[in-house]
Parts: structure tokens; sequence; C-alpha cells
């Protein structure tokens, strides 16, 4: 039997937006009051691999805030992780520009480019993700062409300097409803457990389960009248609030901060599973 390589990967910081800061996942059981998620996850399965394997600990950061565009996240958080020195840095960013209209999957692609090169002439290692295949959103579908051209994007900056790619849009798993949140943009603490092992495959890792990207059993079909109320109340409580704040140049993210603004130290015990 192979034994499972330990990870090189000292110091990690993730940057992003609300999927990287955990929106939707259960709360961090060293800081109840901030919520996990799949960023998280990880570095606590890297840490609890280098434990394993007689390796140094695993400092993390994760400067990610809900609602930011990914001008923002390069503007605020690519300088922060720079001057921390990190060894791995995840930026995942751009849905929510995707999500306006009049987005251009072209620009974004060359914004993110350049902090690519900024982040690989610091010496780190650095972990893309494309976007999730939005065919199977009666509201998000009209994007979907426009996140296709943005991940094709993705995997050329990736291959031009030598980035890896989490590849949301490929998982099978995340095609079920059950990986999603109540307001079915955010992924669940199910979701954030199946990216999170995504991810240990981008970086050349073994995943917990070999099943993890397995679809899901069907659930049986729902009726068409129990289906409709579901999409009611989903747009009362999720969807008119949301267009809301966005005519009103609103985010859910504003005067918030990130949850963990420093590499700090995670002990392998403090259990992110």
């Amino acid at each position: 039997m192979t034994a499972e390589p330990v990870p090189a990967f000292g110091r990690y910081v993730a940057l992003g937006d609300s999927m990287t800061e955990g929106l939707w996942d259960v709360p961090d059981p060293a800081e109840p009051e901030r919520v996990r998620g799949w960023a998280d996850v990880l570095a606590q399965r890297l840490a609890e691999r280098r434990a394993a394997g007689g390796a140094g600990p695993v400092e993390y950061a994760n400067l990610a805030v809900r609602g930011r565009l990914l001008a923002e996240i390069i503007r605020d958080q690519v300088p922060r992780a720079v001057a921390a020195r990190p060894d791995l840095v995840s930026l995942v960013g751009g849905g929510n520009d995707l999500l306006r209209p009049g987005a251009d999957p072209d620009a974004l692609a060359g914004l993110l480019e350049r902090a690519v090169v900024r982040l690989r002439a610091a010496g780190a290692d650095v972990l893309l993700a494309t976007g999730m295949d939005t065919r199977s959103s009666p509201v998000l579908a009209a994007m979907r062409p426009k996140v296709a051209v943005y991940n094709a994007h993705i995997w050329s900056i990736a291959r031009r300097h030598g980035a890896r790619v989490l590849d949301v849009w490929g998982m099978r798993s995340l095609r079920d409803w059950r990986m999603w949140a109540e307001d079915r943009i955010h992924l669940s603490t199910a979701g954030h457990e199946r990216v999170a092992q995504g991810a240990l495959v981008a970086l050349g890792l073994g995943p917990d389960d070999p099943a993890w990207d397995d679809p899901l059993t069907p659930l049986p079909p729902v009726a068409r009248a129990r289906r409709l109320r579901q999409d009611l109340t989903w747009a009362r409580q999720y969807a008119y609030p949301w267009v809301g704040r966005r005519l009103r140049r609103r985010s859910s993210g504003d005067a918030r901060v990130p949850k963990r603004p420093e590499p700090t130290v995670l002990r392998v015990h403090d259990g992110a599973r």
C-alpha cells in the first residue's frame, strides 16, 4: 500500500468572498460566533496529515469576506497574503461580479491573472477554483455562459503560471440540492465538505473518502404544488432581499472584517470534521 504524501504546505492563506469565508456552514468549533467553511476544513486536513507524517504545524489565515468583488479581493486581500509569506494561497473570486448585469469574464480574468502572477512571484503555490455549473438553477442559469468563459480562463491562467485548480464546475456531487444551503447560492455543510475534498485532490493529495464526488442517491420527486410553495418561500426570504441590496448598492459583507486575519497555528485536536 502506498503511503499518503505529507503535505508540503505549512502556511496557508485563503482569499475570496462568501464561499471561502464559509457562509452557511456550521459554526467554527474554536470560535462559535464565526462560521467554518471548505477552506477551514482543508487547512485542518493539511494540519492533521502533516502531524501524522511528523512534519511541522500548519499556520492558517482566512481573509475572505462575503460579498466582495474580485477587484476588492485583489486590492485588499492579496497584499496582506503576500506580506504573510505563505507557501499556499487559495484565491477564489469573481462569482459576485458575474451575478451583476454587464459583467465581463474576460476583464475579470485579466485581474485574476495579474494577482496570480504576483502571488507566484512571492513564492506561493496558488489554488484557484472554477465557478459552479448553474444549469440546474432557474435563477442563475442565465449566467452559465459567462461562468463557462471565466472557467476557461482559469484553466489557462493555471497552466501558464503553474497554479492548481479546484474543479467546482465538474463536481458531480454538487449537482444535488442537498449540497446547497437554503438560499440556493451558497454551499451547505455537506457541500463545503465535498469542496474541501476536491481541494485536496487539486493539491495532489488523496481525498479522505474515495467516493467524495459520487452523485447522491436521487430523492423522490417533489409534487409540483409543493415545489411552487418552496420557490415562493425562497423568493420572499432570499431573492427579494438580495435584489434589494443590489439596487441599494449594499453588500452582506459591508463593515465585516476577515475572520482569521493573521496566520495562526492550527491544533490538530481542534476538530474541523
